[in-house]
């Protein structure tokens, strides 16, 4: 690649994202593919001790526009120390959420303002969008019950939120595949994990231009 290319991974809670990357990896190191792995918030110094306050259970009493100011100051300090030096060097960076996650979590989830959001989300990153963004697409009730299931994966503040926020979340995300279908790539998630992994293969590799 003679520049960077940036790939969003989005969806509701459980929809298994972080297990799709991590069988995606080794296909992409095969195939020769520089990639730098990351996640919102967090990613670096700053921003992970900013994650440490938004997604802590005990911080229930968090205002709704405290969270997303949050989430905004963390993105900034990802972007300029650690996303924007990757792309200059030519890198494939995979996120782990971006921009979308708060239109759909603070946005639609809590009732906040979107324009609002799109003109904190311009701020923060002078308009950067990911070349690709892949939302892996689940029933709430069925990413819901993958996390019970999983006594691995950490419990959040998130997680613990009400099924009606949840469902707004999941709404916002498909809001948004309707007006930018051609940045956005729809994927079932609810099929089995080796199935979904070959499917994000294929959209990711098309879209670089990569041989299967």
């Amino acid at each position: 690649m003679s520049k960077g290319f940036l790939v969003s991974l989005e969806g509701p809670e459980g929809a298994g994202k972080t297990s799709v990357l991590e069988a995606l990896l080794p296909i992409l190191e095969e195939n020769g593919v520089e990639v730098l792995t990351t996640r919102e918030p967090g990613g670096v110094l700053i921003g992970e001790k900013i994650r440490e306050v938004i997604l802590d259970p005990s911080h229930t009493q968090m205002d709704a526009k405290t969270e997303l100011l949050l989430y905004i100051a963390s993105r900034r300090q990802h972007l300029v120390e650690k996303v924007l030096p990757a792309l200059e060097a030519g890198k494939l960076i995979i996120m782990d959420r971006f921009i979308d996650s708060s239109i759909a979590y603070q946005g639609f989830g809590r009732g906040l303002d979107i324009d609002a959001i799109d003109w904190l989300n311009q701020f923060a990153t002078d308009g950067l969008k990911p070349d690709l963004t892949l939302y892996f697409d689940i029933e709430v009730e069925e990413g819901l019950a993958r996390i019970a299931a999983n006594s691995n994966r950490e419990v959040n503040r998130l997680d613990l939120e009400g099924l009606d926020l949840h469902k707004k979340v999941r709404q916002g995300y498909l809001s948004l595949l309707d007006k930018e279908g051609s940045r956005i790539v729809k994927i079932d998630a609810s099929f089995p994990l080796e199935q979904v992994v070959e499917t994000t293969k294929t959209v990711l590799f098309d879209r670089m231009g990569l041989a299967k």
